[in-house]
């Protein structure tokens, strides 16, 4: 009896073992990755606000912006297709897109569009719309279509050639101006790190090409420059990534590892904290070599030094990353340069998500 009882023992453990050690080992291994994360950054500051009203065109620089659950208020709201298939235009293939100039009247809620004419010094091509349509403006002076960026469609309102038609020189094709609503019956739902499976809740845009929101640090701008410098004696305006929100930063790159952010409303606002929840980081192209005043495009930077060592996602290791993408989280509300903003939650698990 008392050998039978030991069989059993020893069986049992064969099996048991393996199990028990496995968990064991597991929940060790949770834990220390759980610490690889380090600890939260200190506060820091917004320290400018930047808006793109239409996607690939010149940006505002601004001191406040609503944030809504779809970016910040007027950020790529409109963008340029191709006409007739309505397919979207992008500085990627078409750099000189950066000299048209969306500029924003407040008092008017009117947005102005303007881009060198061609063959001419100083002509200019220009139209103005309102910045804030109402149904009825778009029922009088637009179309809707279903517009295409990255493979898939969103519906979308297409404005009369009575308003753009002289863009088509400037393009040297025939192309039509398209607005997507945030408050649109149509939204167009996030993929990628921002899909409802992964990010745990329905969320929308309009035309970014992934997320509503992108973070930018002084503090590695500034790194990335002091190697640039070194590289070729040249320096880069943030701007050329292209952010939505630059703060100051802490370490270099210490962004990596948000998770969850919170600005806080100035003193005596009754606006509550907004929160973003950082999906990922942005995986860069080439966008960044283009000189967003004059449009031409260097060969070589800041391409090559990023990537010679900002390949730091496994998720898409081809591409280097600069900046970190969020999702507002709730109805937002206005944010404004000077407001703190608080890393609330890190994480050592971020891993870009392929898919637009």
């Amino acid at each position: 009896m008392a050998l039978d009882i030991s069989k059993v023992a020893i069986v049992l453990s064969v099996f048991l073992l393996p199990i028990v050690t496995y968990l064991y080992v597991t929940k060790g291994q949770a834990k220390i990755h759980k610490k690889d994360a380090g600890p939260l950054p200190p506060p820091t500051e917004i320290t400018n606000i930047f808006i793109h009203p239409i996607k690939s065109c010149h940006g505002l620089t601004v001191n406040k912006a609503k944030l809504l659950p779809t970016g910040l208020d007027l950020d790529r709201q409109w963008m340029w297709v191709t006409y007739p298939d309505y397919e979207f235009l992008t500085i990627r293939n078409l750099s000189n897109m950066t000299l048209i100039h969306p500029t924003y009247d407040a008092d008017a809620d009117t947005i102005t569009v303007t881009a060198p004419a061609p063959d001419s010094i100083d002509q200019k091509l220009q139209f103005s719309i309102p910045a804030h349509p109402s149904p009825s403006w778009l029922v009088e002076n637009t179309e809707k279509v279903d517009a295409t960026i990255w493979g898939k469609s969103t519906a979308a309102y297409s404005y009369s050639t009575s308003l753009t038609g002289p863009f088509n020189d400037f393009f040297g094709k025939e192309v039509r101006l398209v607005y997507k609503s945030p408050f649109s019956d149509s939204p167009r739902a996030l993929a990628s790190n921002g899909a409802k499976d992964v990010l745990g809740r329905e969320a929308r845009t309009c035309f970014p090409d992934l997320m509503p929101i992108l973070v930018g640090c002084e503090s590695s701008i500034d790194e990335l420059n002091t190697r640039l410098k070194a590289a070729e004696d040249i320096t880069i305006d943030v701007r050329r990534f292209r952010p939505n929100i630059l703060v100051s930063g802490n370490k270099p790159w210490d962004e990596d590892r948000w998770k969850t952010l919170q600005i806080t409303p100035k003193s005596g606002s009754t606006e509550k904290p907004f929160v973003l929840d950082v999906t990922q980081r942005c995986a860069r192209c080439q966008v960044p070599n283009v000189n967003p005043e004059t449009a031409e495009k260097h060969q070589r930077q800041p391409w090559n030094t990023l990537m010679k060592y900002r390949r730091v996602d496994e998720g898409i290791t081809y591409k280097p990353c600069f900046g970190m993408l969020c999702v507002p989280r709730g109805e937002g509300g206005m944010i404004e340069v000077g407001m703190k903003m608080e890393v609330t939650e890190v994480t050592a698990d971020h891993r870009y998500i392929a898919g637009f």
